[in-house]
């Protein structure tokens, strides 16, 4: 236990709050992924409605 709490002390010397730019990065990145995934869904309810899957 002693151990995990050094540790945990250790990593919250190291982290940091991000900036404004490092968030808008992660921001975009992360709604680019989501769009994406939406995207792929979207193409696989397409090509089964035409197959007459669904």
């Amino acid at each position: 236990m002693r151990e995990f709490l050094h540790n945990c002390k250790r990593v919250l010397r190291v982290a940091r709050k991000p900036g404004k730019a490092e968030y808008i990065q992660v921001s975009k990145i992360t709604s680019l992924g989501i769009l994406l995934v939406g995207l792929i869904g979207f193409v696989i309810m397409i090509i089964g409605h035409f197959l007459g899957v669904a």
